[in-house]
């Protein structure tokens, strides 16, 4: 059993990390952490406000009785030697100080953007790309590591890569399309999504996310040769807006692909599509992509927690007039499980089966 640190625990996706790990057949969280003002009490304590004495859990599911007790420790001052593997959910200014220090002696994997664009840093969704994680050995002789890091991919790229991934393979891409409409879990406890500012209204502008979905789209369908990763050549546009929905991102996708194909063939290929590579894995969905024939669906409410919320579900998939070669579908994906934290530890998985972390 490998001993796990969550740095972040108090937070929305540090919660999520415990309720992912909770009785995990291959890990044991043996550590939190979060920040100086939480550290030194009990974890149970650390999320009971002082003055009403509310407990701030988030998660649907309760919080896992033998974690409660646990000693939260201050993330600058944790050692990460007594650890195998450290997930991280702290803030990017944060992680880009504290992960590095972890990455020094151990394998840190983050929900952070802070590395997601560096050169040699893999951005992995197993079952997509996979192979990318070679690159940790090119990040860990550059850096004179012992660990190393890897980011999950923001919560609005990973549906839509996943989706894409069997459309790349099959058919090629020449341009993506994309607009979200994106749950308020992905933004926490961020402005502009609390209940007056969302009831009855759409937000359209989220802060960098256009930016993000499009440089790791291609990163993430890129090929690895020659200990680099080499971005897919195809141009992705997208619009992404936060909707009044708890949890699950919804999105409206047009791909113009490089080979004719008609909706019946893009369904085949991703209702066929699975990695060999994720098979047995704890975490793992039994189908990445489901697909529902019903023209109302996907939707956020009703299809969300498919697979554990690990599977993409998609519909709707029809012929696109607008551009060449254009198939257009919707999305939905569960952007507080497969978009992180329970994502983060499918990956932890992966490496883990192949020898990287252990």
């Amino acid at each position: 059993m490998l001993k796990a640190a969550v740095v972040g625990a108090t937070g929305i996706v540090g919660q999520q990390f415990l309720v992912a790990l909770h009785n995990h057949p291959w890990i044991k969280v043996a550590a939190l952490a979060a920040s100086e003002r939480s550290a030194g009490r009990a974890y149970k304590d650390a999320l009971t406000d002082e003055k009403t004495g509310a407990f701030r859990w988030f998660c649907d599911e309760p919080a896992p009785a033998q974690m409660l007790s646990i000693p939260v420790q201050n993330a600058i001052e944790m050692d990460p030697t007594k650890v195998d593997v450290i997930f991280s959910a702290i803030e990017s200014d944060q992680a880009k100080i504290l992960e590095p220090k972890f990455a020094a002696t151990t394998p840190v994997i983050s929900t952070a953007s802070a590395f997601r664009y560096e050169k040699d840093v893999p951005i992995l969704i197993p079952g997509v790309n996979s192979a990318h994680a070679a690159l940790l050995k090119e990040q860990q002789k550059a850096r004179g590591w012992k660990g190393f890091i890897t980011p999950d991919p923001n919560c609005t790229t990973i549906g839509m890569a996943v989706t894409l991934k069997p459309i790349f393979d099959a058919f090629g891409i020449r341009s993506v399309i994309m607009t979200s409409m994106q749950a308020m879990s992905g933004a926490g406890r961020s402005p502009g999504v609390l209940g007056l500012d969302i009831l009855d209204n759409v937000i359209p502008y989220i802060v960098g996310e256009e930016e993000k979905v499009q440089k790791e789209t291609q990163k993430i369908l890129g090929g690895f040769s020659r200990g680099s990763i080499h971005p897919a050549k195809f141009l992705v546009s997208c619009t992404c807006t936060r909707v009044n929905v708890r949890e699950g991102h919804t999105e409206a996708v047009f791909v113009s692909t490089e080979k004719s194909c008609e909706p019946a063939d893009i369904a085949r290929v991703m209702q066929d599509y699975n990695d060999p590579k994720v098979a047995g894995l704890p975490s793992a969905p039994k189908r990445m992509i489901v697909v529902n024939s019903d023209p109302f669906r996907p939707q956020p409410r009703l299809d969300r927690d498919a697979e554990n919320g690990m599977a993409t579900t998609v519909g709707r998939i029809r012929k696109d007039t607008a551009l060449e070669n254009g198939i257009k579908y919707m999305l939905v994906s569960h952007n507080t499980k497969m978009g992180a934290a329970k994502g983060a530890v499918l990956v932890a998985e992966l490496l883990i089966k192949d020898g990287y972390i252990g």
